[in-house]
């Protein structure tokens, strides 16, 4: 799980300072379409903040893997994970979008909410009758 907690913490870091200090360059690689209005940059700018908070939250909980925190936020980020998958596929296959980051993109959100699964289900404690 620790490894799983870092590796998002780098990712969505990175992913988040691209949105925040360049929203539409950012889009344009992972949509192949223009983000050119101001309201449209505002909201890029935001998700960057979102996923910047996001890479601390995973950062500062890597040394306390087994809290129940721990578990909450690998849940969160299968969420996050899986709702990302099915929006840059929508953006690929049904609006016809198509940066040169997208397919990459849904492939490492796929891998990552397998190994959210992966750790969720091997954290799990047995139930007792």
């Amino acid at each position: 799980m620790k490894t799983l907690l870092i590796v998002t913490a780098v990712l969505e870091t990175a992913t988040g300072l691209g949105l925040v200090l360049a929203p539409a360059l950012t889009v344009l690689m992972l949509f192949g379409a223009p983000l050119d209005a101001p309201a449209g940059l505002m909201i890029g700018r935001v998700a960057g903040a979102a996923l910047l908070s996001l890479g601390l939250a995973c950062w500062l909980v890597q040394h306390d893997e087994q809290s129940r925190v721990a578990q909450g936020l690998i849940t969160a980020m299968l969420l996050y994970n899986t709702a990302a998958v099915l929006a840059f596929v929508y953006a690929g296959i049904g609006l016809g979008l198509s940066g040169s980051g997208l397919w990459p993109a849904v492939l490492l959100h796929t891998v990552l909410a397998v190994w959210c699964t992966v750790c969720l289900w091997s954290a799990r404690t047995p139930m007792h009758a």
